[in-house]
């Protein structure tokens, strides 16, 4: 009786983060890619630096749960469904902080600032922390090698799974947040709080074999056609 309960539980819980959806245009999915993995909304950002960011190696994910509603291990089962869901994606969640090259970190809004500040900028003597929840990647040459997420789980429902699945998958490289994309958890104005189709395409382009950490807009723009066709037609 507890398999059972534990099965419909499991099985609610991913009805609820990755959600299906219309078909979409070629143009469509090349305009949201390019929204999304060519800007940031951080103010820091260097447009004429922009380029084609995502891991390149395993992504091992620590999930640091220091909330008081213990709501990581919804954390760590959506990050071990990726896989699954994006092609060229390997995640696994990892025991150990030292093995990882993205930590999440479940907290309440209490602990908000003073981690994001200290652990995930390093920045002791400050009280930087921007947003109700954020990622923040750190890449060379377009590779990512290291992404922190911090994710607030003791203000509701709503605002947990949109920070987990927003958070989690722009650490995998779209980091920008678009009001114009309104089939797409990457726009703060719109109300979905789950792995979408669009972004499940706009993930599964990013981590196409044709395109490469690094690429400028130009390059990517002239691979995009073919891919867009390419993830277009697999996951319809």
């Amino acid at each position: 009786m507890r398999l059972a309960s534990t099965s419909i539980l499991v099985a609610l819980f991913f009805c609820l983060t990755i959600s299906p959806g219309r078909a979409f245009t070629d143009a469509e999915l090349i305009n949201g890619f390019m929204r999304t993995v060519f800007g940031s909304e951080h103010s820091n950002w260097n447009p004429q630096t922009a380029m084609v960011k995502k891991f390149t190696r395993p992504v091992r994910v620590y999930v640091d749960d220091r909330s008081s509603t213990r709501r990581g291990d919804e954390v760590a089962a959506f990050v071990r469904k990726l896989p699954g869901l994006i092609d060229g994606v390997r995640t696994s969640v990892v025991v150990d902080p030292a093995a990882a090259n993205f930590r999440i970190f479940v907290l309440n809004r209490a602990d908000y600032r003073r981690v994001v500040s200290r652990e995930v900028y390093g920045r002791s003597g400050s009280a930087y922390a921007p947003g109700k929840c954020l990622v923040r990647i750190v890449s060379s040459r377009g590779t990512i090698t290291r992404a922190d997420a911090a994710i607030v789980a003791d203000e509701g429902d709503f605002l947990f799974r949109r920070c987990m699945v927003e958070e989690v998958l722009q650490g995998l490289g779209p980091v920008n947040d678009d009001p114009s994309l309104k089939q797409s958890v990457f726009n703060d104005r719109s109300r979905h709080a789950t792995f979408t189709n669009f972004d499940r395409h706009i993930l599964n382009m990013l981590y196409h074999p044709l395109i490469r950490p690094g690429m400028s807009k130009e390059e990517a723009l002239r691979a995009l056609p073919a891919v867009a066709a390419e993830t277009r037609a697999r996951l319809r």
